[in-house]
């Protein structure tokens, strides 16, 4: 076993600079950006694609630079070289052997233990990218920083299959969940009065899973199998509602730095690579496998948009698909989309006729939102559409939907 090649910042800007023509470089993405490398690669490489999953504000814009994401986050939407790759998540690794291969992996890891660095709060996609890139003689970079929560499973990565390493030490950035609105906790007590004990979850984040998970605090037995968990997990281990004796299952996580005080060295906690979180066969395997989703907009045919606006890309597949299929051929398994019916900002209905963008998903379980649940599945159309409209739709645009329903041949 070879000790990691630590480098300055200056020696890795050498090294950088002697690249191919406008190289692909892969790099951890959402909250663990390895920024001080990222600053070094804008220095050092006059062009090159930045390929991230759900990239945060700050990422490079000049000329040169190309954002590629299979997932736009926050700071990609407006960026002017955005090149966006439809996937599903579970998909996304085959891509870097495939039609996206590395030319650099940029990681951010916490400090080696027994000769394995570990990649903390993002492990996702990251593995194929080092092997995609390994295999074509590429390079592979890890910034390291001790206030990285060392996490174990697919997170951890042999010292010899980097080939530099630059000591940082830095905080990192975290999410402070909000009190969940009104609608998002009514919401959130739909979907949890639905969620039996012993049940195993997958939620994303924001106002509505926050909810959720909230309103779960009072089960028993819960297990975790997900792409991505934050604080609202923590909440319910201390109140006991976790199975104890079976390991929580991610892919990354964000939140608070609580979270990630919990997350480090924590051996109830397994990171694996998006091929297994995401895989819908072992997703099926799951007790009781219940995935909550949100959506932009949800049309009388049960089909979700939750990747555009006005045809511009919002967000991309994500995982969504994955669950639904995964938790629908799951024992007892239930799938839902958890969306208010109106949308405060925009002020228009999320319930709409057909939807005009690109579907995200469809054949959920049901439609949860503050004014009922849908049921959808194992209905048929008409059923399905009257569902929709009588206990998830706003009143204010049920008459409108009923007419639109006529038109379309659902009612």
């Amino acid at each position: 076993m070879r000790p990691v090649r630590t480098v300055t910042i200056e020696e890795l800007q050498a090294r950088l600079a002697g690249l191919p023509p406008n190289p692909r470089v892969v790099v951890s993405g959402n909250m663990a950006i390895p920024w001080e490398g990222v600053r070094a690669l804008d220095e050092a490489v006059p062009a090159y694609v930045l390929h991230a999953l759900n990239g945060p504000p700050g990422l490079p814009a000049r000329e040169g630079v190309t954002v590629e994401t299979c997932f736009v986050g926050a700071g990609m939407r407006r960026h002017p070289r955005l090149r966006y790759v439809p996937s599903r998540l579970s998909l996304v690794p085959l891509l870097f052997a495939r039609t996206l291969p590395p030319d650099v992996v940029l990681l951010h890891c916490a400090p080696p233990v027994a000769g394995q660095l570990s990649l903390g709060l993002e492990v996702n996609v990251l593995p194929a990218a080092i092997e995609a890139c390994r295999s074509r003689g590429g390079l592979v970079v890890a910034v390291v920083n001790p206030r990285m929560p060392y996490t174990f499973g697919d997170s951890q990565v042999p010292v010899e299959h980097v080939d530099l390493a630059v000591e940082v030490d830095g905080p990192l950035p975290t999410h402070q969940p909000a009190r969940p609105d009104e609608d998002s906790a009514a919401i959130g007590e739909r979907v949890a009065s639905m969620v039996l004990d012993g049940a195993t979850l997958q939620l994303g984040i924001g106002a509505v899973p926050d909810a959720t998970l909230d309103a779960l605090v009072g089960h028993q037995g819960l297990r975790v199998w997900t792409e991505m968990f934050s604080d609202g997990v923590l909440a319910l281990d201390a109140v006991g509602a976790l199975d104890p004796d079976h390991p929580l299952i991610t892919s990354f996580c964000f939140g608070s730095q609580d979270l990630y005080d919990w997350l480090d060295r924590n051996p109830r906690v397994r990171m694996l690579r998006t091929e297994k979180t995401n895989d819908p066969g072992l997703i099926a395997q799951q007790r009781q496998m219940t995935s909550v989703n949100t959506a932009l907009e949800v049309d009388l045919f049960g089909q979700a948009n939750a990747s555009r606006i006005n045809a511009r890309i919002y967000s991309g597949f994500g995982g969504q698909t994955d669950f639904i299929v995964g938790a629908l051929h799951s024992p007892g398994g239930q799938s839902f989309i958890a969306l208010r019916s109106w949308h405060p900002r925009a002020d228009v209905s999320t319930i709409v006729p057909l939807v005009d963008e690109p579907v995200t998903s469809f054949q959920q379980s049901a439609i949860v939102t503050e004014h009922g649940v849908a049921p959808l599945w194992g209905h048929d159309e008409r059923t399905q559409a009257r569902n929709i409209i009588d206990r998830a739709a706003h009143p204010r645009v049920r008459d409108d939907l009923w007419e639109e329903a006529a038109a379309l041949g659902l009612a």
